[in-house]
């Protein structure tokens, strides 16, 4: 190593479709293309002993610049480590900074989300450690600030998009996948597991109005069932429609489980017609910003992380109120949607073509000028090796 090179651990997830775990690949590459850095990485435990390395996510010769990343000696003297897996680990390292990737999707951090030696709460573990929060979103550093995080160390850095593999299609390409999917009518998107926070059941309901005056619109949703099991969780918001609303709903929904790779994933966003998320409670919620860059237009909850990375030019916000709960008998903060503004922002979006024209301008251009990888992880870079 050279005097001025740095060298960076980062301790996380490869090889899985989880969002930390793209999130780091994706970041990896980028720490890649620096000359004066030596990146070195230790693989976590997965969070579910059931979890299986998926091959194929990314093109095999990223693949392989991933999988040829050496693991740290014990010996070594690194400059800074990255943290980007789940339980969070709050522990010392002994490198001369320590950063710690994190996301509050529920409002506040409780004490099973994370491991600080020798530390009764978030509170204490952060304050009587030199360690640095980087989360995704304004609404993730409040649930953090909300569990007593030190706000000095809390730093939001979003997550990103590869433009080479999230991008608009032309008319004519477009038409072609839609064939070869086999997609017809408009089509709604949604991406992500079937959890609570991500507000399936109210999307179910909504769309079950919308189908009344527009027949032909159609729901895809893509879950992730090698991590999170989702289709039996859709079953169960199906079943908890009318017999009416599930009349017009079940001939009008594809679910599609399978591991697909990015690419594959790109081509959901580039087929479809619009993206809607009617969350409830998210870290960041990245399908969404991979939807603008594919130049969908984006319906989504108004209040939540998404108020980061979306504008009127090609985003339309639902109205929702903010309330603490329980879970588990445990405090949560969570946004509700209002369903009857959901309802008319998605028949407004079928019937003004004029929108997703301008959205399909407006969001991959908007991406690409403050969301890739690129600059995210040159943002990333300079809190790993500030001095400050």
């Amino acid at each position: 190593m050279t005097d001025d090179s740095f060298s960076i651990i980062v301790e996380g997830w490869r090889f899985l479709p989880h969002s930390y775990a793209i999130a780091n690949q994706f970041q990896l590459l980028e720490m890649l293309k620096y000359p004066n850095l030596e990146i070195y990485h230790q693989d976590i435990p997965y969070l579910d002993e059931n979890w299986q390395p998926a091959i194929g996510l990314l093109n095999a010769i990223d693949e392989r610049a991933i999988a040829d990343i050496p693991a740290p000696p014990a010996s070594l003297a690194a400059d800074a480590t990255l943290r980007i897996s789940v339980p969070y680990n709050f522990a010392p390292s002994k490198t001369k900074r320590t950063c710690l990737f994190a996301t509050t999707e529920w409002g506040i951090l409780h004490n099973e989300d994370f491991r600080i030696t020798g530390a009764a709460s978030l509170r204490e573990g952060h304050n009587n450690s030199d360690i640095i929060i980087i989360t995704p979103s304004q609404w993730s550093k409040t649930g953090f600030l909300r569990s007593g995080a030190n706000p000095d160390r809390t730093i939001v850095i979003p997550c990103g998009i590869d433009p080479n593999i999230y991008k608009p299609l032309t008319k004519l390409e477009r038409k072609a996948l839609r064939k070869q999917l086999g997609w017809e009518g408009f089509v709604f998107l949604n991406i992500g597991a079937a959890t609570p926070n991500k507000g399936i059941d109210l999307l179910l309901k909504a769309f079950a109005v919308v189908v009344e005056s527009h027949p032909e619109a159609r729901l895809v949703l893509k879950g992730e069932e090698a991590i999170y099991s989702s289709d039996s969780l859709i079953a169960q918001y199906i079943d908890e429609l009318t017999f009416e609303e599930a009349e017009k709903v079940l001939p009008r929904v594809a679910y599609i489980g399978d591991t697909l790779s990015f690419e594959k994933m790109a081509q959901l966003y580039q087929a479809a017609d619009a993206y809607v998320s009617l969350y409830l409670a998210e870290g960041f919620n990245l399908p969404a910003l991979e939807a603008i860059a594919c130049g969908l237009p984006v319906i989504c909850t108004k209040g939540g992380p998404t108020d980061d990375f979306t504008t009127p030019e090609f985003a339309w916000q639902v109205e929702s109120t903010l309330q603490e709960g329980t879970s588990k008998s445990q405090e949560i903060f969570r946004l509700m949607p209002d369903l009857e503004c959901a309802i008319a922002l998605m028949k407004n979006i079928i019937e003004q073509p004029e929108l997703r024209d301008r959205a399909a301008i407006a969001g991959p251009k908007f991406a690409a000028n403050g969301f890739t990888w690129k600059q995210v992880t040159d943002k990333l870079i300079k809190v790993l090796l500030s001095t400050n």
